[in-house]
């Protein structure tokens, strides 16, 4: 387990802030209040094995007791790089992206199965949607009773979603909670 380098965080923090805009301070600023200090220390970010998390300082300290092979996870695990250098969010990061988003998406009950299948969300399927997005914004998707769902892609804008058809696609999927089941082996 070791910290990020430049490239590294760069590309991390492009792809929260995508999510979360200028919230992203919150996730960086987030005071801790695990271990034995009395003083809160901070959260950071540590990569193990191409896997990215959001882990507390003392915690870190704590687990380099523990050799590298041997460690499996620490922390919440909020993503990973590929083979050629992307960063992708996975599903485990929904509660740091849902405290911290700025768009966000509510789905009818009718809707909610379909997304949580691993389909886009539709226009028809919308409930209402927070002003001012831009297509290509991170969007947190929520149920009605604003639990958090997945997220995606805007593919449209909140103006244009209002002009679509309802087959219209205006969330571009990319987790959901579903996922925990779908890819139970890999997970």
């Amino acid at each position: 387990m070791r910290p990020l380098d430049e490239t590294e965080t760069t590309a991390v923090f492009e792809k929260l802030f995508k999510f979360t805009a200028n919230n992203l301070k919150n996730i960086v600023e987030n005071p801790s209040h695990e271990g034995p200090d009395p003083n809160p220390g901070r959260y950071c970010f540590r990569l193990n094995k191409n896997r990215v998390f959001y882990v507390s300082e003392s915690l870190v300290k704590r687990a380099t007791n523990i050799a590298r092979s041997n460690l499996v996870s620490l922390g919440t695990q909020i993503g990973k790089f590929t083979h050629g250098g992307s960063f992708h969010l996975t599903i485990q990061s929904l509660d740091l992206l849902a405290a911290n988003a700025k768009h966000k998406v509510w789905l009818k009950p009718t809707s909610e199965m379909s997304f949580l299948y691993g389909n886009h969300v539709l226009k028809g399927g919308l409930g209402r949607m927070t002003d001012s997005i831009v297509a290509g914004d991170g969007v947190v998707v929520y149920s009605m009773t604003d639990l958090p769902l997945g997220f995606g892609i805007a593919a449209k804008s909140t103006q244009d979603s209002r002009k679509l058809d309802p087959n219209g696609i205006v969330v571009l999927h990319q987790a959901d909670v579903g996922e925990y089941l779908r890819m139970e082996d890999e997970l």
